[in-house]
């Protein structure tokens, strides 16, 4: 019998589930304000809209997770907020550059193949350290491409450190990075359409 299962075998501890939950909770609260950055999140809102009217797109690149959400933003970006903007999620795109290239240079080639000088590149990392995110901002930056992440973990990361606009989680716990992450993106796209309550089919 696995761990899960033995413990899952015993009487629920109502009392340790009630003290977990509170303290999630209380961590969401705690992590959401203590990050908040209304400076920061209009700052990166003006830059997107700046490559908007440069007739530029965004670009989201994440891993895990992070592609998840980088698909959902472009989406999202424009359909709602009428940003021209796509994610480098595609199996086949990934697969067949990091065969190649290597892995670790799969979003690098993706830019050069995919973005143009008035672009933005918007990086998202809960680790802020993920090889390849690291050598596709540094190809960018030696082009001059509008760079934006959105990270967690320590304040120095490699990428947040590397980012000309960048959103940043204190915290380490993934789950509760990834979903502020999915908070501040969404946020920032209904500061484009000027409410958060809307008919998305408009």
């Amino acid at each position: 019998m696995s761990f899960l299962q033995n413990e899952f075998s015993k009487e629920i501890n109502k009392k340790n589930d009630k003290k977990f939950l509170d303290d999630y909770y209380l961590r969401y609260q705690r992590i959401l304000f203590d990050s908040r950055d209304d400076h920061s999140i209009l700052k990166l809102r003006n830059a997107i809209y700046e490559t908007y009217l440069r007739k530029g797109k965004l670009i989201f690149i994440g891993n895990g997770a992070s592609a998840s959400l980088a698909s959902h933003a472009a989406t999202d970006f424009t359909k709602q907020a009428k940003i021209p903007s796509i994610a480098f999620n595609d199996h086949n795109l990934i697969t067949a550059l990091s065969n190649d290239y290597g892995y670790h240079s799969w979003a690098a080639k993706a830019i050069e193949f995919y973005s143009a000088p008035n672009d933005m590149i918007i990086f998202i990392s809960v680790s802020g350290e993920s090889k390849n995110l690291i050598e596709a901002i540094n190809y960018a930056n030696q082009r001059s491409i509008t760079t934006a992440s959105l990270t967690g973990s320590n304040r120095t990361n490699s990428v947040r450190e590397k980012s000309e606009y960048s959103l940043w989680v204190n915290s380490k716990a993934y789950n509760i990075v990834e979903s502020i992450h999915t908070i501040w993106i969404t946020l920032i796209i209904d500061l484009f359409v000027g409410t958060p309550e809307y008919m998305v089919s408009d």
